[in-house]
């Protein structure tokens, strides 16, 4: 077991016990207050320090939206439709009625139609939401 003799009794007759100007030891006035203090809006005598060491400590930095208030969209263009429509079919997105192929958008995890792209085959879409285009 070490026993090891408190520093005050190594100090003693030293006068200030090794902590310089007795001003020094005195309250937190000799390191610009305690803790954070001085890195605000009045001297800012630490604000450098905090701009090197902790950059993201000073200014605002927004929110994170509950998981259930987020809502997103996602969209699928007309050419990917034009373009993939024997895939849908085979898939089961898409099916035939008598002369027309109906693609169900909403089985591909998609909610809006997109108006990009040039259509060469014949067939209608059920989807939520539409461009104004498309």
């Amino acid at each position: 077991m070490i026993r090891k003799k408190k520093k005050t009794y190594k100090m003693r007759g030293s006068r200030h016990c090794g902590g310089g100007c007795a001003k020094k030891r005195r309250g937190a006035g000799h390191r610009g207050g305690r803790g954070n203090a001085g890195s605000g809006k009045e001297k800012k005598q630490k604000y450098t320090w905090f701009l090197k060491y902790e950059p993201d400590h000073l200014g605002k930095h927004g929110f994170k939206r509950m998981p259930e208030l987020r809502k997103s969209k996602s969209a699928v263009n007309l050419r990917y439709l034009n373009d993939n429509l024997e895939k849908l079919l085979e898939r089961g997105v898409a099916f035939k009625e008598k002369n027309n192929i109906i693609i169900d958008v909403s089985k591909l995890g998609v909610s809006k139609v997109l108006s990009e792209g040039k259509l060469t085959k014949k067939f209608s879409v059920k989807a939520k939401e539409f461009s104004e285009k498309a």
